[in-house]
């Protein structure tokens, strides 16, 4: 063996981390919970798993961060499978609910007031995540006391992370830069369908015309929705208009080579989303079951604190709102060739 050999127990710090549960309930003039063991370890887990997906977050956003990314690199792929890694873990998460479920209301109850007024509330790594990902301050339910029950350092971490761009951000700014429109060579043989309207690209107005016809009359009120995003250009949220129909262009033509990732990657997004919706929801339920309207440990009204939350934290809920505007494949408007080439791969 050589001399620096790395050793399984030193790499990974296991006589630290497998003494890092010290259950209140086993100290000295209190009565054992067996089951606060599990309490401590599925949340430490938790954390564990936060940071990792916080690290696979942050890299992301530094590749999405470049000037410029070439569709024919790597670098859109490692964009796409870090954040399918994130999907997966939070995947990961929700089921550890199941594990969680196996301790009783009662079997909690033998220890739940000893750990007052600690709280996953005070989850600082989770409120980063929300705020990396591009959950802004004042779309937060309760923002006036999200970081109430934090130490000062854990919220100047948070805030930092509030400051800085988020995944969402750099995404809007990665579909802005979508070429496709900007080079008139490309549409050139395009069809145009309908009424032309001034200042507009052709496609747009032709796309209006399919989308019109392709509405069922108690559907109609989606035409001023579209009209507002795709002809006026008005800004939804955080997603920009020019944002919305480069990303609703990506989902219409996902079929062509140069726009598979680029459609996976939104995809991802809307994942993401529902898996934090998931887990939200598991967690509130979960809640429900062990205290029912009693308050959290953290001084939270419980279940309707987390009912709440699930309701309003959608970060990507713009690209959600995008599928409002698809229309079948079979009349999708055909992209003249010049378009069609340059959306293959180029060998």
């Amino acid at each position: 063996m050589k001399e620096n050999a790395v050793y399984y127990n030193d790499y990974l710090q296991l006589q630290q981390l497998l003494n890092s549960q010290h259950p209140e309930s086993f100290k000295e003039g209190n009565t054992p919970a067996h089951d606060e063991m599990l309490f401590i370890i599925i949340h430490q887990s938790y954390e564990l798993w936060f940071k990792q997906i916080l690290f696979e977050v942050n890299a992301a956003i530094d590749v999405l961060n470049q000037p410029s990314i070439n569709d024919n690199t790597p670098a859109l792929q490692t964009v796409v499978h870090r954040l399918n890694r994130v999907i997966t873990i939070l995947k990961v998460l929700v089921h550890q609910i199941d594990i969680m479920e196996t301790m009783t209301p009662m079997d909690f109850l033998d220890f739940r007031d000893l750990l007052r007024p600690a709280s996953g509330f005070q989850s600082w790594q989770f409120k980063t995540l929300e705020a990396k990902l591009g959950l802004p301050y004042n779309e937060r339910y309760g923002k006036e006391y999200y970081t109430s029950q934090l130490k000062q350092p854990e919220i100047d971490i948070i805030k930092q992370a509030e400051e800085e761009k988020s995944l969402l951000y750099v995404v809007n700014k990665w579909l802005e830069r979508m070429p496709y429109f900007e080079n008139t060579a490309h549409w050139e043989e395009f069809v145009h369908q309908g009424e032309s309207t001034p200042d507009l690209h052709p496609y747009w107005s032709t796309y209006r015309h399919c989308y019109s016809h392709s509405l069922a009359e108690a559907e109609r009120n989606n035409l001023q929705a579209f009209n507002n995003i795709f002809i006026q250009g008005q800004t939804t949220g955080q997603l920009s208009a020019k944002a919305s129909r480069a990303a609703l262009f990506i989902m219409l033509y996902r079929g062509y080579p140069l726009l598979h990732l680029p459609f996976e990657l939104i995809n991802n997004l809307l994942e993401i989303d529902e898996q934090m919706s998931t887990w939200r929801y598991r967690h509130m339920n979960m809640v429900h079951r062990m205290i029912g309207t009693r308050i959290g440990t953290g001084g939270s009204s419980g279940k309707d604190y987390l009912r709440a939350a699930l309701d309003k934290h959608y970060i990507f809920k713009e690209f959600a709102a995008l599928t409002s505007f698809l229309i079948e494949r079979s009349k999708l408007p055909a992209l003249p060739n010049a378009l069609i080439n340059n959306l293959g791969f180029n060998i």
